[in-house]
């Protein structure tokens, strides 16, 4: 793939925080965007997920690589100011507050387009910029339960679970890129600008659009997609396989010593035994009991039985087939040691540590930022001494 960068040029004013609008962000910077990322003077709240190493987090690390960061008190005259002088300027506007705070801030989509008709104005929400929900505030579990998310993992008990990690935030970053890159190819074509409503509500329910036309075509009760499919228990730990056609239950039922299954008349056929899947997979979980996750995985493969142990993160990382396609880049991060980089598919592999690699601390570019914008020291001195901006150093 090319090294050249398609975004390289294009300046980004990113008021975003958390993971869904910096997960967008993040994308349009590695591919080439000079993204300046403005934080309030107490940085992005999203620095704060899960453990937090100074002003960095996991989080933080992942989803705000190769931005640059300016610390701005927006509550301040001249705070608004200077944002409103780099929006202007800006080729992308990516912004994730509450309906109606960028208005106050005299940096919602209609002021911006009065100086940039041709802006792309991308707003990320939790529920949209109407509706009686518009201006609720929500969390990535928030809308997992009201999606529908949650009803569809549940435990052995029945109980509704979140998935545990920021499933929601993370795609809703992903559909604002796509829509975003959309919209560039658009304003190459036709010269126009758009303004973008993207939700964390309405991405949650654009990933799961088979599962609800589904629910609806069968009445609340959709039937699953083929038996035998699911998690094992085995001897040691677990396992999942998927036996989708006929050929592959024959070989599951033969590796497992049930060759009486194959012909029972009441599973001999896929309709069969999906109509009976509460007599057939208690049989089926019986047999992975009686020997090792490792034993399972090298027979079932053998006979071309989709399958794969159940892996934690580590065993991920360290699996040779991840490190043959060189999946993850393990670079020494200057802050916290020797980090797993993902690549991401569509990006040249990550080689060594450098701008795209690097997540800035708050306002390490602050000032670096106001001097490309025409500010003289004098007037930056006196905006950090206001406390209307702020550094890495302060």
């Amino acid at each position: 793939m090319t090294e050249r960068k398609p975004l390289e040029g294009l300046k980004v004013f990113d008021a975003t925080q958390g993971v869904a609008g910096p997960h967008c962000t993040f994308l349009l910077a590695q591919y080439g965007a000079n993204v300046i990322k403005v934080e309030p003077l107490e940085g992005d709240w999203g620095r704060s997920l899960g453990k937090v190493y100074g002003d960095l987090c996991a989080h933080a690390v992942a989803f705000n690589r190769g931005k640059r960061s300016i610390a701005l008190d927006l509550k301040s005259e001249d705070g608004r100011a200077l944002a409103q002088q780099l929006a202007r300027d800006a080729d992308i506007v990516v912004e994730s507050f509450r309906p109606g705070v960028m208005e106050r801030f005299g940096l919602d989509y209609e002021r911006i387009r009065q100086t940039r008709p041709d802006v792309i104005y991308l707003s990320v929400t939790g529920f949209g910029q109407q509706g009686p929900y518009s201006k609720l505030p929500v969390t990535d579990s928030v809308i997992q339960a009201f999606s529908g998310w949650m009803s569809i993992n549940r435990d052995s008990a029945g109980t509704p679970q979140r998935v545990g990690m920021i499933a929601i935030d993370v795609m809703t970053g992903l559909y604002a890129y796509q829509a975003i890159t959309s919209a560039l190819i658009s304003r190459m074509r036709f010269g126009e600008g758009a303004y973008i409503d993207c939700s964390m509500m309405q991405s949650a329910a654009a990933f799961q659009a088979a599962k609800m036309m589904e629910h609806h075509l069968e009445d609340g009760a959709p039937q699953v997609l083929y038996v035998p499919v699911g998690t094992m228990k085995t001897a040691d730990s677990y396992i999942n396989i998927t036996a989708m056609r006929d050929a592959h239950y024959v070989s599951l039922c033969e590796v497992l010593g049930r060759e009486d299954l194959i012909s029972d008349p009441r599973f001999d056929n896929r309709d069969k035994r999906v109509e009976r899947e509460a007599e057939l997979m208690p049989m089926i979980r019986a047999e992975f009991l009686k020997r090792s996750t490792a034993e399972w995985a090298e027979i079932l493969t053998e006979v071309g039985v989709m399958n794969a142990p159940v892996s934690t993160y580590d065993d991920f990382l360290k699996d040779e087939h991840v490190k043959v396609v060189d999946s993850v880049a393990w670079l020494d991060h200057p802050d916290l040691g020797k980090l797993p980089f993902v690549n991401v598919p569509g990006l040249p592999t990550i080689d060594d540590a450098g701008e795209l690699t690097e997540c800035a601390h708050i306002g390490q570019h602050t000032v670096e930022i106001l001097r490309e914008a025409g500010l003289e020291a004098g007037r930056i001195e006196e905006l950090l001494a206001n406390q209307a901006i702020a550094t890495a150093a302060a």
